[in-house]
């Protein structure tokens, strides 16, 4: 979520009156059968849904419904106290097949992920996992995770949930792609709710476009019972390696969450691995 300015009725003027220009976005992803896979970022927003009820049973059922081959969440731990986590990762496991990168957190043991920040992927080898303490006055946080693919060039997967202050969205941003600089190049995915609709030169996202290029088109995610709002993202370092974007828009996840799962189709071929 995050904090309204004199921009935020412009944004919301423009996003009702390209509604109709949307239908297209919330159409199922195809899966090609031919090295894709189906990727998702979603605010689960600590369980609690646009009724106020905690569910985390809910939560599960809507990823399950999108049947996703990664997925990055956020919100998914307690933000104060013992930072617990709020899923059942066994049952998640159970019914769907991922399971989450593994992340040394001694100091939180109970947290699922890192800062709210849970990285769950379904096939291949984790080979590194990197935790981010991103700057600014609030405890957020990204998690980089190389995941090795059998049969498939090697991906890496970053989860991230920018801040609420503009300054602090800007400093993320920077230091996000100060990591991908000194890391080896390999096709990259960058998921999260970035709390950005802006662009321009002080948006966090125009900062971005720097490692991965112009910005996909905008699709509202938030708030789930009417998103007019684009503040969650699935970007690419690699032009060719988004074939598809969509949100996963059904009944069940506009209770489920204050956002919508967005979801993308990622084509990495049939290329070996690094």
């Amino acid at each position: 979520m995050t904090k309204t300015n004199g921009n935020l009725a412009s944004a919301v003027l423009a996003s009702f009156k390209n509604r109709a220009n949307r239908a297209i976005e919330k159409r199922p992803i195809r899966l090609d059968g031919h090295g894709s896979m189906l990727v998702a970022s979603y605010n689960v927003h600590k369980c609690v849904g646009t009724d106020g009820r905690f569910d985390p049973e809910r939560i599960i059922e809507v990823i399950r419904e999108i049947g996703p081959d990664v997925i990055a969440l956020q919100e998914a731990d307690q933000r104060f106290g013992e930072r617990s986590g709020l899923l059942d990762l066994p049952r998640l496991r159970l019914e769907t097949g991922l399971m989450p990168v593994p992340v040394p957190v001694a100091s939180k043991p109970k947290s699922h992920g890192w800062r709210g920040n849970v990285l769950l992927f379904r096939e291949g080898i984790v080979r590194d996992v990197h935790q981010v303490a991103l700057p600014g006055l609030e405890p957020r946080g990204a998690l980089v995770a190389e995941i090795d693919l059998e049969s498939r060039e090697g991906l890496r997967v970053i989860a991230a949930h920018l801040g609420l202050l503009r300054w602090a969205r800007r400093q993320q941003a920077d230091m996000i792609l100060d990591i991908i600089g000194r890391r080896e190049e390999r096709p990259t995915l960058l998921m999260g709710d970035f709390n950005e609709w802006r662009l321009g030169p002080g948006s966090a996202l125009t900062r971005l476009e720097s490692v991965f290029g112009p910005l996909p088109p905008p699709i509202p995610s938030f708030p789930a019972r009417m998103p007019v709002l684009s503040l969650d993202r699935i970007m690419a370092n690699r032009s060719d390696l988004i074939a598809e974007m969509a949100v996963h828009d059904t009944p069940l996840a506009r209770k489920a969450s204050d956002h919508l799962p967005l979801i993308a189709r990622v084509d990495l071929g049939a290329r070996s691995l690094d």
